[in-house]
């Protein structure tokens, strides 16, 4: 064989090596597609788990940490709902602190879920 033909079967092993292994996990990699249920969001059985799990270590209870936002009762989340403090936190847009303080932001779908209870009007459900 003459060096331009083994160059090109050098090459064409090359590339088929490259490309032929090839692995994804596709809900790491396409997680727009993943399904996000944003309707019938109520706030007893989504919104709350959410700021309990998120905010509340915080702004919680009687002692809370958190500048003196308070968000483990309705009337109180509903301040913040109303001043767009709390989506704006959440969003981490740069108009209010971003939240939560030293943690990851939280995740898209959990984003959209409380934004969609703000847009249905935020109510005590």
């Amino acid at each position: 064989m003459n060096m331009k033909k083994i160059a090109i079967l050098l090459f064409t092993l090359s590339v088929f090596s490259f490309s032929s292994c090839y692995y994804d996990k596709a809900e790491l990699i396409y997680t727009q597609n993943v399904a996000c249920d944003t309707t019938n969001i109520k706030y007893s059985t989504v919104v709350v788990p959410i700021l309990n799990s998120n905010c509340n270590g915080c702004h919680g209870g009687n002692a809370a940490m958190g500048a003196g936002i308070i968000l483990d009762n309705y009337a109180s989340t509903k301040v913040y709902i109303d001043n767009k403090r709390l989506i704006n936190s959440i969003l981490q847009n740069g108009t209010a602190s971003n939240m939560p303080k030293g943690g990851s932001k939280l995740d898209a779908c959990t984003i959209r879920k409380i934004n969609a209870w703000i847009n249905q009007g935020a109510l005590n459900n």
